[in-house]
């Protein structure tokens, strides 16, 4: 019975890992109680390290979410703050915050912090949105308690077209309906 039960705690503990690493502090609200489905050609888990493995062609799905990679690892820490890395070539993302349509975002490697509610993507990173903003660097660092970017390129960034440098789209956001455009500035009366 008591081997029972600590099976049960530990898929108990992997769940809540997982769901801390599949859902970004603003992603859509009703995506947080939808199941966390997870599909890989293998995985390991290691009772004691409180560690689970998931690796060949991993798809994560949760609601609006899903991460696919070629490996996910996933840990909690004694005080019960979960830890995820996603690896791939690249580990992509994708996932519905609840007004602003869908981010899609890329990295070699993604890697979540439940504990400083931060999400970090390494390697030829690019997060994108549906209104067409478009951020590329070689590392992207989002705190999902203040919505703050931090992008970052390596001057070691051979073989780009960016030249070891940020690249950022930003696209002006259409006025509202009913709202007349501001006048051009070249216009005369």
């Amino acid at each position: 019975m008591r081997r029972a039960r600590g099976k049960r705690s530990y898929a108990s503990l992997l769940l809540a890992a997982m769901c801390a690493f599949a859902v970004p502090a603003h992603a859509e609200r009703a995506d947080r109680d939808k199941p966390v489905t997870l599909e890989s050609d293998r995985m390991t888990a290691d009772e004691a390290k409180k560690t689970a493995t998931f690796e060949g062609k991993v798809v994560l799905t949760q609601g609006s979410l899903i991460i696919r990679a070629e490996r996910i690892v996933v840990r909690q820490d004694g005080d019960g703050f979960q830890y995820g890395v996603a690896t791939g070539n690249p580990a992509t993302f994708r996932y519905k915050q609840d007004a602003a349509g869908y981010i899609d975002g890329q990295a070699m490697r993604i890697e979540y912090d439940s504990k400083a509610d931060r999400i970090e993507f390494f390697t030829e990173a690019r997060l994108r949105r549906d209104s067409g903003d478009d951020i590329r660097g070689d590392f992207i660092s989002y705190d999902t308690r203040s919505e703050r970017f931090t992008v970052k390129a390596s001057s070691e960034a051979s073989g780009t077209n960016r030249e070891g440098r940020v690249r950022a789209t930003i696209v002006p956001k259409k006025p509202a309906s009913g709202a007349s455009p501001a006048p051009d500035a070249g216009q005369r009366d």
